[in-house]
């Protein structure tokens, strides 16, 4: 099941609104076939690995990190594959809640294939969570906060000015976390300050880049920045309370749409609703991360700590206090000098 994970992973940035699934064949001990659902539209991953083992599937087992589907979209039932292919035995990480596509493993035990689920089941959640939370009815997207803060915990120094607090290595992974979102987002005040680009450049290119999102009240994001530029190009978006309606004019002119609604979860759902985004990426600034989690929105936290020290002013998320410290580490890893840390807010 390990290894069918790593195979998922094949597919990030590349499978939405699909999810990320690996398959393992083995007979007799032996892994004779495996196979990753790389791309929507492309095949899924049990027939991919059904098609390397070949006459060796029969009588084997096929470890799945996603209850194989049940339902004809793109692909025929990934169910039909393995029945036709004479397998024993089938272990599924996770089941799949989604309503079309599950009852996977009710044909397979019908088929008389014996199915089994749990192995590995944590980690094929995380692995699938936007998915997960999306599949269950979810109303707003699922959404993952990245910070980057120094070594007290800060993200800023008490002039606001702006520095790199991580080295190049963090900044790649971010890279690539906007990769595997549907939406990239950040507060005005990032924006004003930083004019930001927003897209996928140190990463390989996911197959739909991800819409840009500015959490902006009053609609101040200028004409002339960045991202009013290339809303042409890669989609932007404003979620506001009272846009000034002259300036919505002038950006829609250039491309941009203004998504209007009181309070941030209500635009979580417009986003949700209206362009399909079931996969949020959130950078910051500081007011938009308190925001979020004082209004129970984050659902993923990932920080990025750095060693150096912004000094006993420095700005400070959540107040202060450090309240993710007591949730599941999903992940940790070294980044060149810096440490990052995925905490589970929520579960999908």
């Amino acid at each position: 099941m390990r290894r069918a994970l790593s195979l998922a992973r094949e597919g990030w940035g590349q499978t939405a609104p699909n999810p990320m699934v690996g398959a393992v064949v083995v007979h007799n001990g032996l892994v004779v076939g495996e196979g990753a659902h790389l791309r929507c539209g492309a095949q899924h991953a049990e027939p991919v690995a059904l098609a390397m083992a070949g006459t060796r599937a029969r009588g084997a087992t096929v470890y799945v990190t996603l209850e194989p589907c049940n339902h004809h979209g793109k692909t025929p039932p990934c169910v039909d594959a393995l029945i036709a292919a004479g397998v024993a035995r089938v272990v599924v990480a996770t089941a799949d809640p989604n309503p079309l596509a599950a009852g996977g493993a009710e044909r397979l035990r019908a088929a008389g294939i014996a199915v089994e689920f749990g192995t590995l089941a944590q980690p094929a959640r995380d692995l699938n969570a936007p998915f997960l939370f999306a599949a269950k009815g979810a109303p707003r997207p699922w959404v993952t906060l990245k910070l980057a803060l120094d070594a007290d915990g800060a993200m800023a120094p008490a002039d606001r000015s702006q520095q790199w607090l991580t080295g190049p290595e963090s900044r790649a992974f971010v890279h690539r976390l906007r990769a595997g979102s549907d939406a990239v987002g950040v507060g005005i005040g990032t924006v004003l300050a930083d004019d930001p680009q927003l897209t996928v450049r140190e990463a390989g290119a996911p197959r739909v880049p991800p819409r840009r999102v500015v959490f902006d009240r009053s609609a101040r994001l200028s004409a002339s920045s960045a991202l009013a530029r290339s809303a042409t190009g890669i989609p932007v978006t404003l979620l506001a309370t009272n846009p000034d309606g002259p300036r919505l004019q002038t950006l829609g002119a250039l491309g941009l749409d203004c998504l209007v609604a009181d309070g941030l979860e209500a635009q979580l759902q417009q986003l949700r609703d209206i362009h399909g985004v079931r996969a949020l990426l959130v950078e910051g600034g500081a007011t938009l991360a308190d925001a979020l989690w004082q209004a129970n929105l984050v659902d993923r936290l990932i920080i990025f700590q750095a060693s150096v020290r912004l000094g006993p002013d420095a700005l400070r998320p959540f107040g202060g206090e450090r309240p993710y410290e007591a949730a599941r580490i999903v992940a940790q890893q070294r980044l060149g000098p810096d440490l990052m840390t995925e905490y589970a807010i929520h579960e999908p």
